[in-house]
């Protein structure tokens, strides 16, 4: 099976979508334990969040399933946030510190390697390709990194999590002026809360391809999932209702950091 599917498009967009992809090989599937199996740290319906959002973006999205392997994670193993609960390049837990393997039958480093050069690797291949491909037609690309997470989740987080959660790695992602843009759409959303680099800075993604002074500009957003689902709890339902609301937001977002990439170079930006 496919480990990513691609779409090339001609803005110089490129949305990533490393979380939404629910397949797993049959030989992985069988040792899950029955929290596994429910594969409920998926980014559930993100990629039809942002479908249509923008004329001829391109997407990038992982078809694999985060616990085969997390492609927003460093490969080698390092802690985006040390000190902090989180999961692993092959996750041991859920979100909520659970086992989700059977007993004896947790991923082995030979395991993680190979899944490393199965499915990591080529994700981020196609990835790395998008992004100089589009980068060689405008001269600036820029990757917006799409994520979902429970509004809810104590392991990880005290409290309920913004709506909006904006990582540029304190700035050092993307030109001030897209980060700028994230921010004041989200903060001027009637009825929706916002942070910038708050519990959620940017993914490996963001912070391996986000390389300003080069034309290589990286956002992550991470949206509760409460913003787009009907309950936050399995079937995990899209919530069409409330995605219409949202998807206002998120094109008003995309279209902006566009219409910015478009016109870089015209304002001096690095290119």
């Amino acid at each position: 099976m496919p480990v990513f599917e691609t779409h090339q498009g001609s803005s110089p967009i490129i949305l990533g979508l490393p979380h939404t992809g629910t397949d797993m090989p049959q030989d992985i599937q069988e040792r899950l334990n029955d929290t596994g199996k429910m594969l409920a740290d998926t980014d559930w319906h993100i990629h039809d969040l942002y479908a249509g959002l923008l004329d001829d973006a391109s997407t990038v999205r992982a078809t694999f399933h985060r616990y085969v392997i997390d492609a927003n994670r460093d490969p080698q193993g390092s802690s985006l946030y040390p000190g902090q609960n989180t999961t692993g390049l092959v996750p041991t837990t859920d979100f909520d510190g659970k086992p989700i393997w059977k007993a004896g039958e947790e991923p082995t480093q030979a395991d993680i390697s190979h899944r490393l050069a199965t499915f990591h690797a080529p994700y981020h291949a196609a990835l790395e390709a998008e992004i100089a491909r589009v980068k060689a037609i405008h001269g600036i690309a820029i990757l917006y990194d799409c994520h979902s997470i429970r509004s809810h989740i104590p392991f990880l987080f005290d409290g309920a999590l913004p709506d909006f959660n904006v990582g540029t790695d304190m700035g050092r992602t993307c030109d001030p002026a897209i980060e700028a843009i994230a921010v004041d759409v989200t903060a001027n959303a009637r009825g929706y809360t916002s942070v910038l680099n708050g519990r959620f800075k940017g993914g490996w993604t963001t912070r391996q391809y986000g390389r300003p002074d080069s034309g290589v500009h990286a956002i992550q957003m991470e949206l509760a999932q409460s913003t787009h689902l009907v309950t936050e709890t399995p079937p995990f339902a899209f919530d069409t209702e409330k995605a219409t609301k949202l998807r206002i937001h998120l094109k008003d977002i995309l279209t902006r950091m566009e219409d910015f990439a478009l016109h870089a170079n015209d304002k001096g930006r690095p290119s």
